[in-house]
């Protein structure tokens, strides 16, 4: 694998962290700035919509340009959002900070994985995508837990500070390493990128996203309640069985990028179908400390064994001049899986109070799962139906 991709992991590694390090923040955030601690979770919630909105119009907006200069200037954005968050005097200046940090997230990973795919021979494109996301799974692993011990040790605005300076040196790695011919792709008319929108497939894909991930989060946003109110184990033994959760995400992600480069629809449907199984089984698994431990490592497996396939999905269907679109519109469907997800297990808490509703939470995520791989067997299906479009060559 080429080196610009390591160039590419590491910008995702940037974007992973200050995307979820706020977690480990809510407390000092809300204290700092006199806010609820619900209120600071909100922090979470402006990001996901700003990516959501910032992934299609960012795309389009930059479509003209290079796609090498457009990581830099997104990096550039990324950089000077945290230092604006770190900087922020008041809890709306920071909610704004960081949803102009949060722009930049969705066109980065859509335009990335074309310009990863455009690095490697056709049979490796989704080893190339998972290469790229290993630097998500990276922040999750290791940016999270150490933006959170710098928040409580040194302030939270340490934290933001710590993010930008990855952030000057992803942008380095990224001008040195990321090759301008490479990404180079002559801009298609404004309409044939927009028909991509036309295309169910495309349509579907994006659902198969939506859906299938949404369960990851039904049941991982609680993970902290589960484990210490279902499982019994005490707060500070949390921390270490999520290093595990971070620890199977990378093997996870690097195994669908195995999968989806044999057969993408096959490893999306496998991925859905082991995803939803091993959620169904959390209400019997997370009683037992064992095996809580265990399925929680076997969770993070499965759940980024589907981020691989997934995305080579949307973009084997967006073929052609609408792929950087689509890609990019992917992104934005897995943060709103995220926020969904979140919002469903809300849900089965408030309904049912205690560790009735957090036992129930795996059965919840399982059928979120379950709607999107219905989905996939029906877009799976059309396939069936008429010739698969092949997917084009980035850069072409």
């Amino acid at each position: 694998m080429p080196i610009a991709l390591l160039a590419l992991t590491a910008g995702a590694f940037g974007i992973g962290t200050t995307e979820f390090v706020i977690m480990g923040l809510l407390l000092q955030v809300s204290a700092d700035l006199h806010v609820s601690i619900a209120a600071a979770g909100l922090l979470i919630s402006g990001y996901a919509i700003g990516v959501a909105v910032g992934a299609p119009l960012l795309t389009l907006a930059t479509r003209r340009l290079p796609r090498k200069t457009v990581l830099l200037a997104l990096m550039a954005i990324f950089t000077l959002g945290n230092i604006a968050c770190a900087l922020a005097p008041s809890y709306d200046a920071l909610m704004a900070a960081r949803v102009i940090t949060s722009l930049a997230h969705g066109t980065f990973f859509g335009v990335g994985s074309v310009v990863a795919t455009g690095l490697v021979p056709p049979e490796k494109r989704a080893s190339a995508i998972a290469i790229m996301f290993t630097g998500l799974t990276a922040a999750t692993l290791l940016g999270v837990p150490a933006g959170a011990w710098l928040g409580l040790h040194f302030g939270w605005r340490a934290t933001f500070w710590a993010v930008a300076l990855i952030g000057l040196v992803a942008l380095a790695v990224l001008a040195r390493f990321v090759p301008r011919e490479a990404t180079r792709a002559e801009p298609a008319p404004l309409r044939d990128e927009l028909a991509v929108l036309a295309r169910p497939q495309v349509w579907l894909g994006l659902a198969m996203t939506v859906l299938g991930f949404a369960g990851v989060f039904a049941f991982y946003t609680y993970v902290q309640p589960v484990l210490t109110q279902v499982t019994g184990l005490s707060e500070a033994a949390v921390s270490p069985v999520l290093l595990l959760f971070g620890a199977g995400l990378a093997v996870g992600n690097l195994w669908g990028g195995k999968l989806a480069d044999r057969a993408p629809m096959r490893a999306v449907i496998g991925t859905l179908v082991a995803l939803a199984a091993v959620l169904a089984l959390a209400r019997w698994a997370m009683p037992q400390a064992a095996a809580a431990i265990v399925f929680i490592g076997v969770l993070g497996v499965v759940a980024f064994a589907t981020v691989a396939p997934l995305q080579m999905r949307v973009m084997e269907k967006a073929a052609g001049a609408g792929q950087n679109l689509a890609s990019s519109l992917n992104i934005a469907a897995f943060n709103l899986g995220n926020a969904l997800g979140a919002w469903v297990g809300g849900l089965v808490i408030l309904h049912t109070p205690g560790v009735p509703g957090l036992q129930n939470l795996g059965l919840a995520a399982a059928g979120l799962t379950a709607a999107g791989l219905l989905i996939a067997l029906g877009s799976h299906a059309l396939d069936r139906r008429r010739p698969p479009v092949e997917c084009a060559t980035a850069g072409a």
